[in-house]
């Protein structure tokens, strides 16, 4: 499988984005769709994650209330809904597939190039 996430720009503090990834074969029920970011100099750090099936979510303190993920089953495609964004959101978002409902990036073995978000203040 391969996941090809877009969706990424140059945005100011207070912005919003959508960042979006389609996954090329069909994701099940069973499925963990999530997304992690990276920032510079820093490590791989949870973001949001989405049982396929029964869509049950999980988010980063950092970005609970501001950040939604969803997903259309019918596109194959994964959504991360980011509001109010602030300067701490920069970073190489990616998204990967797993079959653990989990936060740590090491449950997840499908990753997408990433997709850059900058935040100006």
């Amino acid at each position: 499988v391969q996941l090809q996430a877009s969706g990424g720009g140059s945005v100011q503090a207070g912005d919003s984005l959508r960042l979006s990834c389609v996954a090329s074969s069909r994701t099940f029920s069973s499925h963990v769709m999530a997304w992690f970011r990276q920032a510079p100099g820093k490590e791989r750090e949870f973001v949001a994650t989405i049982r396929w099936g029964v869509q049950r979510t999980m988010y980063a303190d950092s970005v609970k209330g501001r950040f939604t993920i969803f997903r259309d089953s019918a596109k194959n495609t994964v959504y991360l809904q980011m509001n109010n964004l602030k300067s701490e959101d920069t970073a190489l978002y990616y998204c990967t597939r797993g079959s653990q409902f989990s936060a740590d990036s090491r449950d997840y073995n499908t990753w997408g190039q990433g997709t850059l978000v900058t935040v100006s203040s």
